[in-house]
Order: C-alpha cells, then structure tokens, then sequence
C-alpha cells in the first residue's frame, strides 16, 4: 500500500456517513489489520486538511480486536465491532448516531441481511447494543441510563456546576452515563441556547473522571409539539475530543434521562429530541433485570465514498 499523505490508510477506501448531521469517516477493515495510529486519525477527520468528520469508525469482526473478544464471551451473535475514536484521535465507549451509520455500512456493504423489524447485535467499548432497522432508519437499544453521582443528584438535583461561553453565570447541571459520560444543563430559553459559544469546551465542576461530552437543552412546550404523552426538548452539545456536533446520540439519551428527571413521575417515556442536524427520538423502556433502557431511533446516511490519498 502506497505511504501517501495518510500513511497506513493511504490508498484504502473510506465512506462518508452521518446520522444527523454527527458525521463519521468510516473504514470497513474486517480482519482489524490498520494500526490506526491518533495521528492519522486525526488527520483523517480533520475538516480542512483530511476527509472531515466528528469521528472515525472502524467496522471490524469482534474476533480480531481484544474489545471485540471479551464481547463474544457475553454475546457470541456479536460477529461485528463497532472500533469508535473522537475526531481527536481518542478512542471512545460508544457514540449513538455512529452506531447507526455502522450498521447502514454493515447493510450497505452486503456484511449483514437485515430486513426491516429485524435486529442486530453489534460489540462496542460500552457493551453489545441491539439495533433494529425501522422503515425509516434504525432504532438501537442503549442500555440503561444512570446517574454518575445518584446519591448527589437525587438529593440536590445536580451534582455539578457548568461554565460555558455565552452564559453570564455558571449552571447546575447533573451527570449521568450512557456508557460514556454527559452533564447536562437546562435553559429556560430557546435564545440562550442560541447564544452559547461551545467552539471552546465548557468547564465542569467536579468534572468526571473520564472528562464530560456537555449537553444543554430547552424543554419544548405543546406550542412547539409536546404533548401529554411525548415530550420534546431541543438540545445543543460540545463532545469530548471533538468541539460541538450538529448531534449526539448518547448525548440526546443522557438529555432527555436529566429532563425527565428533572420533570418528576408524570414525565412521559418518549420524547422527540431536536438537534442542529435533525431529530431523533428515545423511548424508556424495561430492560433486562427490571434495569431502566433508553431506545434511540433516527436515520443514517453515507453521502459520499472514496480513497485516502
């Protein structure tokens, strides 16, 4: 293989995928042998001097990755791993859009027969997750939700203080996991969601120990499409290792589980959630062991492929 501008990945064909508008590089490597050093990563989703994306996705067998052999222990239908990195190179849990447009490459590319109401199982760093295809996109089981500091947000209703450009005073906030870590800030207007700067990264304090993707969200009222039964938020969010993304699909789960927290027990279970790049949707469900589980739906799109120079 030619050592061009990407070195390793020089000379191999990507796609172009989003879910969205969070936009992904993704190369189909099933027997894991690119070494995929942060650097070319990183200049891979680079948006002036590479191909551009908030991510990059390797599609690989679960057997040729370490991750992907812990998962068959647990989960021996998981033939594919979902090798997710941050547009900075760092390897992350999972990304909820990114596990749509995986699965798309996986049906695309002939890799998997998945007829619409089917399911796969697909390995990512933050467990198998089981994804549906729907008339319209896919819809994926994201596990339970939980609080990074139950015991604090519970009690206060936050457990953390956000700094953001574009606020004139900090903001509690709460911390929850989805796998990957979020803190979650409501507004009360839609004009100051539109007035943050999250070109540089909002300060969190305590920050989690893993660092924070930092969402901030306006409870939508039944003017704007809310009702009873569905509840609607808008959201804006700076991901870790990235900047801010047109969306975040961990991130609209963790925004929603901190709205309906916040909201009490008449909270309904779906809520359509509006991101910059479109909307998605996530529905409460009982998981496994009574464990509460978020179902996130939405499209996904490849809208270009190529070869790394």
């Amino acid at each position: 293989m030619a050592d061009g501008v990407f070195g390793e990945l020089s000379g191999y064909p990507f796609l172009k995928a989003h879910g969205t508008g969070n936009d992904f590089v993704v190369v189909v490597d099933p027997e894991a042998e690119l070494l995929l050093a942060d650097d070319t990563v990183r200049l891979a989703c680079d948006r002036h001097q590479g191909i551009g994306g908030d991510g990059f996705i390797r599609v690989a067998r679960s057997e040729h990755l370490p991750e992907g052999r812990e998962v068959l222990e647990q989960a021996p239908e998981a033939e594919w791993f979902m090798d997710y990195r941050n547009g900075d190179g760092s390897i992350a849990e999972m990304c909820g859009n990114g596990v749509r447009a995986f699965v798309h490459v996986l049906l695309r590319n002939g890799l998997v027969d998945l007829p619409p109401g089917q399911v796969v199982r697909v390995g990512t760093r933050a467990g198998v997750k089981t994804v549906a295809r729907t008339d319209d996109g896919y819809a994926v089981d994201m596990g339970p939700w939980g609080f990074i500091d139950g015991d604090t947000a519970r009690s206060r209703g936050s457990d953390a203080v956000v700094t953001a450009k574009g606020l004139r005073v900090p903001r509690p906030a709460v911390s929850i996991t989805m796998g990957n870590p979020h803190t979650v800030v409501a507004l009360a207007e839609g004009e100051k969601l539109d007035s943050l700067q999250l070109f540089t990264a909002p300060d969190v304090r305590p920050v989690p120990p893993d660092g924070t993707n930092v969402e901030f969200v306006v409870p939508l009222d039944e003017e704007s499409g809310a009702t009873e039964d569905v509840g609607r938020i808008r959201m804006r969010v700076h991901e870790r290792g990235v900047g801010e993304t047109q969306s975040c699909g961990t991130g609209a789960c963790a925004a929603v589980a901190a709205t309906r927290f916040w909201a009490g027990d008449t909270a309904p279970d779906e809520w359509l959630i509006e991101v910059p790049g479109g909307v998605v949707s996530a529905t409460f469900v009982e998981g496994p062991h009574g464990a509460e589980h978020i179902v996130l739906a939405g499209p996904a799109v490849v809208v270009a492929t190529g070869t790394f120079g």
